[in-house]
């Protein structure tokens, strides 16, 4: 445990970040999941209406640093590519 009050102040910042950087984290991947599920069944309007909420997740997750910026453009390609063979 932290012993200086500045290690316990940094201890508790990274606490609440952590809980953030999990919480974007399983949005993108609820949202990748979602439009797997989608092309697996075969739907592709609905795949095509997820896309933007993935983006937006991911673009999210890399903003704040969660991912890397080449990661998120990584993940979103495969978006992409996944709703593209629905058709």
């Amino acid at each position: 445990m932290p012993i200086t009050k500045g290690a316990q102040k940094a201890h508790r910042v990274s606490e609440r970040k952590r809980v953030f950087n999990i919480r974007r984290k399983s949005a993108m991947k609820d949202a990748e999941k979602a439009i797997e599920k989608a092309v697996k069944g075969g739907d592709a309007t609905k795949a095509k209406e997820l896309v933007p909420t993935a983006y937006k997740a991911i673009d999210k997750a890399a903003k704040r640093g969660v991912i890397k910026k080449n990661t998120a453009a990584r993940k979103k390609a495969l978006v992409a590519k996944r709703v593209k063979a629905v058709k």
